[in-house]
């Protein structure tokens, strides 16, 4: 075995698209697996290091003070990927938050209870060294280096479970719905405004602060060319944030975002999510503006089964 596995770390070790065990763990349908720290390879840990170096005189130019709390609070070295049970054990006393490995892509509604249940689905795998600055799916450094600093923040992480209850109030509503064309009508709207809400908000979202605008969305947070382009660039519209142009506004992940909202505070994304549920209930959400994020059959799935265990 500890041949194999050093076999795995030379191959590519934990490079997203070239791993191995997670190759192996998805094969075996194993979503929700654990973090073979021993398998990083010599170049995991300097991709880590190089992400992690880069990014730090612009965090303190563009992230907002909690961030960079977090970011202490979580004692992460520059050096070497994180170890999940070392990143947990400074996170979960702060707000019961815990990262949680995951194999791959996690159905919507899935990924949005483990949020209610802080839990925070993170990939193991981190990109290669070779192309740092783009990567269409997530790795170890956006969602450990870029979401989980802001779970750090009881405001913060108190908005993440509101809206991971969402969820279920969908699921609930969809149990109702006896016509099944009816059923799948209703779900993708509702689907399509929170995914949209948790783009602008929680991925790429900007805040009010005393010296100017910060940055406390995750996908800018993780991109070394973005954050500065969020907050610097003339080309970037930035409106206060409004419900009914967020669940109604698409999309698309393959280039820096042209259109951003400011929040006034982590309490303000609150009460956000809060509102989000009540014009859920209402079925202002059922008629969304088409448009990206699409709704993949696995999402729509994983809404269904949800409403059919709560039916």
């Amino acid at each position: 075995m500890a041949g194999l596995k050093t076999e795995q770390a030379a191959a590519g070790g934990l490079t997203t698209t070239r791993a191995p065990f997670i190759d192996q763990a998805q094969a075996e349908g194993r979503l929700y697996i654990h973090q073979p720290y021993e398998l990083y390879s010599a170049g995991n840990h300097d991709a880590w290091q190089r992400l992690f170096t880069r990014m730090e005189d612009r965090w303190r130019r563009y992230a907002n003070p909690r961030f960079l709390q977090g970011i202490e609070s979580l004692c992460l070295d520059p050096k070497r990927v994180p170890r999940l049970e070392d990143v947990n054990r400074f996170l979960s006393p702060l707000t019961g938050f815990k990262a949680k490995p995951v194999s791959g892509y996690v159905p919507s509604f899935l990924f949005f209870d483990c949020l209610r249940n802080r839990e925070f689905p993170t990939t193991i795998t981190i990109r290669d060294g070779a192309t740092l600055d783009y990567l269409p799916e997530p790795d170890i450094f956006h969602d450990i280096a870029g979401h989980v600093p802001m779970h750090t923040d009881r405001a913060f992480a108190e908005a993440l479970v509101r809206f991971g209850d969402c969820a279920h109030t969908a699921a609930e509503i969809a149990a109702g719905i006896k016509d099944e064309q009816e059923k799948i009508r209703r779900v993708t709207g509702i689907f399509k405004a929170m995914a949209r809400f948790f783009w602008f908000t929680i991925e790429f979202g900007l805040m009010r602060g005393d010296d100017g605008l910060k940055v406390y969305g995750s996908g800018l947070l993780s991109s070394y060319g973005e954050i500065a382009h969020s907050i610097d660039s003339p080309l970037v519209q930035r409106y206060p944030m409004q419900l009914e142009w967020v669940v109604n506004q698409y999309f698309e992940i393959d280039h820096y975002q042209p259109l951003l909202f400011v929040v006034d505070s982590f309490d303000h994304i609150f009460e956000l999510v809060g509102e989000l549920e009540r014009w859920m209930r209402e079925g202002k959400l059922d008629n969304v503006a088409a448009g990206e994020p699409a709704v993949s059959e696995p999402d729509l799935r994983s809404f269904l089964e949800a409403s059919r265990q709560m039916g």
